[in-house]
C-alpha cells in the first residue's frame, strides 16, 4: 500500500473518530437536557401538588373556622354585629381560595387571615363565656337575693299579721264595758223639774236610762259619748227627730238615737244617765234598748210599757 494511500486511511480514521466522539457529546447533552427537563417536569409536578394540598388544607381550614363562628351567638348586639361581619369575611376567602387555587402566595396570604380570623373567634368564645359565667353569677345572686327577700317578706308579713292581730286585740280590749242598766219611764210636775215613774205608755214623757262604764286600763282616756237607740213596739227608732242631728254611727251601720250623755272618763267606773224621748205619744210594748260608745254596741236592756 502506497504512502499516500495510508496517509489517507489514517485521516479517515481521525475524522470518524472524532466524529464518534461528537456523536457521543452530542447524545449526552441531549440525555443531560431530557434528565434536567425531567427533573423541571417532577419539580414543577410536585410544586403543583403542594400547592393543590396547600389550597385544600386552606379551605378545609376556613370551613371549619365558618363553622365555629356559626357557633358563636352574642347576647351583645355590638359583639354579635362583628361576629356576622367575620362569618361574612370567612365567606369571602373561601371563594378567594378557589378562585386562586394555583397561587401559592395567595394561598399564604389567605392562611394568614383565617389564622387572625380564629385568634379573634378564641377571643370571642373566652369573652362569652366570661360573659355567661357572670350572667349565671348574677342569676344565682338574684335568686338567692329573691329567696332572702321572700324570706324577709314572709317575716315582714308575720309581723304586720301579728300587729293587726296585738292591734285587733288591743282594739278589743279597750272596748268599754256596760252594766248596770236600767230603764223607766217618767214624766215629769212642777215646771217639768220633779220627775215620776210610770209604766203607763200613754204619761211616759221620756224613758230614763242609767248605765255605768267599767274600768278599762288599756282604753283611751277623755270624753265618751254614749249614745242610747231605742227600737219602739213597732219597729222603729225612737227619736226626737228623723234628721242628721240624731243620727249615729254604730259598727258598719248608721241609725238614730233617743238620747246620748257625753262622759269624761278616766280609766275607772262611772255611772251616766240619759233621758231619752221620740217626737210623740209612746205606745204601749216592749222596748228595746241598745247602749252604744265609740261605735260598738256595749249593752243592752228593754223595758215594757202598758
Amino acid at each position: 500500500m502506497s504512502e499516500e494511500k495510508q496517509e489517507s486511511n489514517k485521516k479517515r480514521g481521525i475524522i470518524l473518530w472524532i466524529i464518534i466522539a461528537l456523536l457521543i457529546g452530542t447524545n449526552g447533552y441531549t440525555i443531560w437536557l431530557l434528565s434536567k427537563e425531567k427533573d423541571h417536569v417532577v419539580e414543577q409536578k410536585i410544586v403543583t401538588e403542594t400547592i393543590i394540598v396547600e389550597r385544600d388544607n386552606v379551605k378545609s381550614d376556613l370551613l371549619v373556622l365558618q363553622k365555629d363562628y356559626d357557633g358563636l351567638v352574642a347576647k351583645d348586639a355590638a359583639m354579635q354585629k362583628d361576629i356576622d361581619e367575620k362569618k361574612a369575611r370567612i365567606e369571602e376567602l373561601i371563594k378567594e381560595a378557589e378562585k386562586h387555587k394555583g397561587d401559592a402566595y395567595m394561598l399564604s396570604k389567605l392562611r394568614k387571615e383565617a389564622e387572625t380570623l380564629r385568634a379573634i373567634m378564641q377571643g370571642y368564645v373566652r369573652t362569652i363565656d366570661s360573659l355567661n359565667t357572670l350572667n349565671q353569677n348574677l342569676v344565682a345572686e338574684k335568686k338567692t337575693v329573691l329567696k332572702q327577700l321572700d324570706v324577709e317578706k314572709e317575716k315582714q308579713n308575720t309581723l304586720i299579721k301579728e300587729k293587726e292581730e296585738l292591734k285587733s286585740t288591743i282594739v278589743k280590749g279597750s272596748i268599754l264595758t256596760c252594766f248596770n242598766i236600767s230603764a223607766k219611764g217618767v214624766a215629769f210636775k212642777k215646771g217639768g223639774k220633779k220627775e215620776v215613774e210610770t209604766t203607763k205608755a200613754r204619761k211616759t214623757e221620756k224613758i230614763k236610762v242609767t248605765f255605768s262604764l267599767g274600768e278599762n286600763k288599756i282604753a283611751k282616756a277623755g270624753e265618751k259619748t254614749v249614745f242610747v237607740r231605742i227600737m219602739t213596739p213597732d219597729g222603729k227608732e225612737m227619736a226626737k227627730s228623723y234628721d242628721e242631728t240624731y243620727k249615729f254611727n254604730f259598727g258598719k251601720s248608721s241609725g238614730y238615737y233617743a238620747g246620748k250623755e257625753t262622759l269624761n272618763y278616766a280609766n275607772v267606773e262611772i255611772t251616766g244617765v240619759t233621758y231619752c224621748e221620740g217626737n210623740g205619744e209612746l205606745v204601749p210594748g216592749n222596748y228595746t234598748i241598745e247602749i252604744t260608745c265609740d261605735g260598738v254596741v256595749i249593752g243592752s236592756s228593754a223595758i215594757k210599757l202598758n
